[in-house]
């Protein structure tokens, strides 16, 4: 089974991480997609991310009707900070019958030369690039890559950021995260 990792902090998952991974999940050719909820990234302050399983059960309930979506917390039980060098290397012992390709944003594509042993990552593992709108050339020298792969996916801008800044100014976001997770923020009071 191939299965593509969408790792993200999801705080909150919103309807453009789902409209990305279900695109991938059947314009590709990864059998599944897993939303791997990062507990603490090196290039993010802690500070604003909620609790783990918080944002763990929006994505549970975000990806609940999908067949081809799942939530991993498989970062919750490794050691911090995550590297997805080793995330990479614990899935595939643990998941010996399954090949695990990486999906990032164009814009993160910029700074893969600075994560820790991207060599490693590319030499065994494809990596799936979805378009986004970024400041300046994309240029990278990954761009001719053979493991490098950019999908004709549809152009999200919705940030969490966004979302948590404008319930946090008592604005609307419905339309903006799936229903169950509207729903679950709206229950638990969270950003505001």
């Amino acid at each position: 089974m191939k299965v593509g990792l969408f790792f993200g902090s999801y705080n909150p998952i919103h309807v453009g991480h789902l409209i990305i991974a279900n695109h991938l999940a059947e314009h590709s050719d990864l059998d599944q997609v897993w939303f791997v909820v990062t507990p603490h990234s090196p290039f993010k302050k802690k500070s604003s991310l909620l609790d783990n399983y918080q944002r763990l059960e929006m994505v549970y309930r975000a990806t609940e009707a999908y067949t081809k979506l799942r939530p991993s917390d498989i970062e919750f039980h490794l050691p911090q900070p995550n590297y997805t060098i080793n995330t990479l290397v614990y899935l595939q012992e643990k998941y010996p019958n399954h090949d695990f390709a990486l999906i990032m944003g164009e814009d993160n594509l910029k700074s893969f030369h600075k994560w820790k042993n991207f060599e490693g990552i590319l030499e065994h593992h494809h990596v799936y690039v979805y378009p986004r709108i970024s400041k300046g050339p994309i240029e990278t020298p990954f761009h001719k890559h053979k493991k490098v792969h950019f999908i004709d996916a549809p152009v999200m801008e919705i940030s969490s950021t966004a979302i948590r800044k404008s319930i946090k100014e008592g604005k609307n976001v419905r339309p903006m995260l799936p229903e169950p997770v509207w729903a679950y923020l709206d229950e638990m009071n969270f950003y505001k």
